[in-house]
């Protein structure tokens, strides 16, 4: 095996995008005669996620392989990428039609896969398995500052939109326990209310914690309640009919007084008869409109994944790049069709009706329905949990930047988290939908983490001597970063049009 290839040093084990966790290969990359040191961190910072008894000895990867399987390194790079943008792909598909939403999926896969390669053989050139290093090693400290700004950014994104979906999903999951028909303005049915009150009983003490021990199972479990969501969404679409009942003022399903005949039903629902019926029930293949826009940052946002890459190559067995690669492939190519089947079904029973948050529209038939509310109590014990995962990381990253080499201090573990969980709990209040989320964090830190950085770093690590600038591959790579520019510079451009205008607060009313 080329000694390029074996990983070198593993540092601590780090959280990183979507709330997932894995092993930080922070290494002293040597090329040639350069060696590039770290600084060292502290043995508090390093026993921060884990527990490490004080008599032992850090361990090198000279010292151990990998004992990770192929199989389950597919599971945990697959587990890496799912997230909470699955709930907005139906969104995405009715802003677009089935054929462009596909070409675009397929062409955000295909690009994903293309940076992928481009990191593994950067770290092949110099033995670094982790992102932030690689920034290090391309460009100095400003490198490694831009990638752990945008990983930060990204993980502050996922946390908004876990916390969003808390402040929708909650308030009906009461009301239906309660068994209320319409909503009322009690302070136990407000979103906003209950966001603070999950985010100060439940988050901010296991925010506090100094290792997560649950971290594993809570990732594995959220894995798991998004096959439970997709798998809801396909039987959905045969038991709700089109066009939907009718709705009252709000927002809510109003079957009592639908407009059909009472011989009308479909699956026990009442269906109405509307004139238009025809036009509201038909699929669309290709739309263009105000909310397009925000189609590729939500793609984008869905297939980040790519600062987990290099630690899964690290705690992989008999390690190579073309096994990593093909690894990647297979756990893409899973999401991939995961993700078109959420959002061809979802899209498929709603049609333009479809809200930025698919789950939250299904209150629109029976606020009631007994799977349905499995599902929004599985999701959101999911993402609940998966906040604090994802706190850790920016919490470390901020500690890197501000107060690097300091010994652990309570007093700035607890003000970081707080202040974290202070600002994203003011996004979410003030954010008129998730989809502001999803657009924004998926056009600035995604095209960044995919794109972007990946050909940069290929660019200036890959030595001149064995690949020129003027080489195809690096020529490749050059496209590839000005195609990330590109696309930020758009979509950052349409989104914010789209706010002056208005556009983002009905993006979530339909």
């Amino acid at each position: 095996m080329d000694p390029a290839e074996i990983p070198i040093q593993t540092e601590l084990v780090e959280l990183v995008p979507n709330g997932k966790y894995a092993v930080n290969a922070s290494a002293i990359p040597l090329v040639g005669n350069a060696r590039f040191e770290e600084p060292q961190l502290t043995v508090a910072e390093m026993e921060e996620f884990l527990p490490q008894g004080p008599d032992k000895k850090q361990t090198h990867f000279t010292d151990f392989e990998g004992k990770t399987s192929f199989g389950m390194s597919v599971f945990n790079l697959s587990n890496a990428i799912m997230g909470s943008g699955i709930l907005g792909l139906a969104y995405a598909m009715a802003n677009t039609g089935i054929l462009l939403f596909l070409f675009l999926l397929t062409s955000v896969a295909l690009l994903s896969s293309y940076s992928i390669h481009l990191l593994l053989k950067s770290s092949g050139i110099v033995g670094i398995r982790a992102y932030e290093q690689l920034g290090y090693r391309a460009f100095g400290t400003p490198g490694k500052l831009a990638a752990a700004i945008a990983i930060t950014l990204q993980n502050i994104g996922a946390m908004s939109s876990y916390l969003y979906i808390v402040k929708s999903e909650v308030p009906l999951v009461i009301q239906t326990f309660l068994n209320l028909e319409e909503k009322s303005t009690d302070w136990y049915l407000n979103g906003n209310y209950l966001v603070i009150l999950i985010s100060l009983t439940i988050i901010l003490p296991l925010a506090l914690m100094k290792q997560l021990g649950y971290l594993g199972y809570a990732s594995g479990f959220s894995l798991s309640c998004m096959v439970f969501f997709l798998i809801s969404v396909i039987y959905k679409k045969f038991q709700i009919p089109c066009p939907l009942p009718e709705q009252d003022g709000n927002g809510t399903s109003n079957l009592s007084d639908a407009q059909g005949s009472t011989s009308d039903y479909q699956n026990g629902y009442p269906v109405l008869q509307p004139a238009a019926a025809g036009a509201a029930c038909s699929a669309s293949l290709f739309t263009l409109n105000s909310q397009t826009a925000y189609t590729i940052p939500i793609m984008a946002f869905a297939f980040v994944c790519h600062p987990e890459v290099l630690p899964i190559y690290t705690e992989l067995k008999d390690p190579s790049k073309k096994k990593m690669q093909g690894i990647s492939n297979i756990s893409i190519a899973v999401m991939y069709v995961m993700y078109f089947l959420a959002a061809l079904f979802g899209y498929l029973t709603f049609y333009g009706r479809v809200e930025s948050e698919l789950l939250h529209t299904y209150s629109y038939v029976d606020p009631f329905d007994v799977l349905i509310l499995c599902v929004r109590v599985a999701v959101l014990i999911a993402v609940t949990l998966t906040v604090p995962i994802v706190l850790f990381p920016v919490r470390r990253a901020i500690q890197q930047m501000l107060f690097q080499g300091k010994d652990f201090s309570w007093v700035r573990h607890v003000a970081i988290a707080v202040v974290l969980l202070i600002t994203i709990n003011l996004l979410v209040i003030f954010a008129p939908s998730i989809l502001g989320i999803f657009g924004l964090i998926g056009a600035t830190s995604a095209p960044c983490l995919i794109f972007i950085f990946p050909a940069i770093f290929y660019i200036r690590i890959v030595p001149k001597d064995k690949e020129p600038l003027k080489s195809t591959p690096k020529i490749l790579a050059a496209g590839f970063a000005g195609l990330g520019v590109l696309f930020m510079v758009m979509s950052l451009s349409f989104i914010i049009s789209d706010w002056a205008m208005g556009g983002a607060k009905s993006g979530g009313s339909h």
